[in-house]
């Protein structure tokens, strides 16, 4: 059974842009001290899953290119004597595409990452100021190069639907994002936050958020050009090349179990879902308590586990089997799925149902939120 690692880094160790370094924890942060800390994380999460080899590593969170190479490949080299890694191991970094963080790329694929996650988010200037964003287009697109030059795998991201957003201005900026020839995308529809600057902003009618007709066309464009352009979507907001899917994001969406280390890393392994402390005081403080940085650990009763699996699987253009899904929660297919629904909406082109097979069409991709509510069983949900 697959097994994944996420490693989260909570913040920066060298200047840059993105922090604050004369806060707190940040400005005394001790790379003896964290590694010491996250490997004893790393072994609490192996002592309960041995005998599994990783399928991938992903580090995140702060700004992880920003991490020592050198820890890096410490934490890489006592993963694999704990799991050992299964063949083609993928070790994703996830990075702001700043010329600070760029800089680390070469030695960071020294110390074993073979695939590059870039948060481009835009691709105009004025964009990414709205979006909050510090970096510029050329220095993203410099990073975008160095990247590719250095990582066999690279994917960035997008945001569109953005207030305003026309057809035509999205389709050029999608077209020349698809020419820089990466394998994989993240296109994310912007959405409005509780909590948010654009949350507030709204509220106080500064901003006009994208109708939901208009971001569905635009869904359906986007869905158009990645598939011609030979990234054909393989979740609702992935594309990928075949054979260049995030196979992190994939234990995800396939509910296989991932162990989570470092400040406020969530895990789901062994049917149960682990918290660690966020604050990174609070993390080292545990860590030398209890010898784990775990702030809640809950085991998950099973039918809140086949909803999540469920609600994480139909986002894949693979679907799931429902069969399958129910042997393996030891639970009756009538008992997770309400067949009725599915037959409806399958006869209005939502769905594609089958006794062994449920997938969602590409007519019912923009409206996949609204069809779960439908699709799974209310006495699933209401267990």
């Amino acid at each position: 059974m697959a097994l994944a690692l996420y490693i989260h880094w909570p913040f920066c160790l060298a200047k840059c842009p993105y922090c604050d370094f004369n806060s707190h924890v940040r400005a005394r942060t001790d790379i003896s001290a964290w590694q010491a800390a996250l490997l004893a994380d790393m072994r609490h999460e192996a002592r309960l899953t041995s005998g599994r080899p990783l399928t991938s590593i992903f580090f995140g969170g702060g700004t992880p290119s920003l991490m020592p190479p050198a820890l890096v490949e410490t934490l890489l080299r006592e993963a694999e004597a704990l799991w050992g890694f299964a063949p083609g191991i993928e070790i994703t970094l996830e990075a702001n595409p700043s010329s600070v963080e760029a800089a680390n790329f070469t030695a960071l694929a020294s110390a074993g990452i073979n695939r590059v996650s870039l948060g481009l988010q835009a691709l105009d200037d004025k964009t990414l100021k709205f979006l909050g964003r510090l970096h510029d287009v050329s220095e993203s697109l410099a990073a975008l190069e160095l990247a590719q030059k250095t990582y066999a795998r690279v994917s960035f991201d997008l945001i569109y639907a953005r207030p305003e957003q026309s057809p035509e201005a999205w389709e050029a900026e999608l077209n020349r994002a698809l020419g820089f020839g990466t394998g994989h995308l993240s296109l994310y529809q912007l959405t409005i936050e509780p909590g948010t600057r654009f949350a507030t902003l709204v509220r106080e009618g500064k901003l006009t958020p994208l109708d939901d007709d208009a971001g569905a066309d635009l869904f359906a464009l986007t869905r158009e050009m990645t598939a011609a352009a030979g990234l054909p979507a393989y979740e609702t907001s992935n594309h990928a090349r075949p054979g260049e899917e995030s196979r992190h994001n994939l234990t995800y969406w396939r509910y296989q179990d991932y162990v989570g280390i470092g400040p406020g890393a969530h895990g789901r392994r062994l049917g149960a879902a682990t918290v660690r402390h966020k604050k990174p005081e609070n993390f080292l403080r545990a860590v030398s308590e209890q010898n784990h940085g775990i702030s809640e650990e809950r085991l998950l009763p099973i039918h809140e586990q086949a909803t999540e699996a469920l609600l994480m699987g139909l986002r894949l253009t693979e679907g799931i089997s429902p069969p399958a899904l129910a042997a393996r929660f030891g639970l009756n297919v009538d008992d997770m799925i309400d067949q009725k629904a599915c037959e409806r909406l399958a006869t209005m082109g939502f769905l594609k149902c089958t006794k062994m097979h449920l997938t969602v069409t590409e007519k019912g991709a923009p409206l996949l939120e609204a069809l779960l509510g439908d699709i799974v069983s209310h006495q699933l949900v209401s267990a």
